[in-house]
């Protein structure tokens, strides 16, 4: 998703720095691949290595979700695109417009399916699941399909 989205609004004056769209996206990725009950079980040995607590893996994937919303605050970067700044820092407004977000995600979608890394994903994302999950880390919404 990241590979996709970094230069895909470039004219609008800026770009998604790689990074910074990775730790943006990992908390909505994780919160997708948690459905299939192997990514579960392995995001739970994470929280364990972590010393994250919780008392099943439902538990432990969501404090390392938080966990790492957590480390974004405190390295300063924004928790979704709608608020991700021409500078890569936190703003009320990005330098990406929802209109042409919404205008650009069905390619952007078809993209990243497309993108080697996502056939190493736990679980492989349909075409809506990926614009689904593209709207997620654009508004900073919860991941519930």
């Amino acid at each position: 998703m990241a590979h996709k989205t970094g230069a895909a609004f470039a004219d609008f004056g800026a770009h998604i720095i790689h990074g910074a769209a990775n730790a943006m996206y990992l908390p909505k990725v994780i919160a997708f691949n948690a459905k299939n009950p192997e990514a579960k079980q392995r995001y739970g040995v994470i929280a364990d290595i972590m010393n994250l607590g919780g008392n099943n893996d439902d538990e432990k994937v969501a404090l390392l979700i938080a966990a790492l919303r957590k480390m974004n605050d405190d390295l300063n970067i924004p928790h979704c695109i709608k608020n991700y700044g021409a500078d890569s820092y936190p703003c009320e407004q990005g330098f990406v417009p929802e209109n042409v977000f919404l205008e650009r995600l069905p390619e952007i979608a078809k993209n990243a399916i497309g993108d080697a890394c996502t056939g190493s994903n736990p679980r492989i994302p349909t075409q809506k699941e990926m614009e689904e999950l593209l709207k997620c880390c654009y508004y900073d919404t919860e991941v519930n399909f």
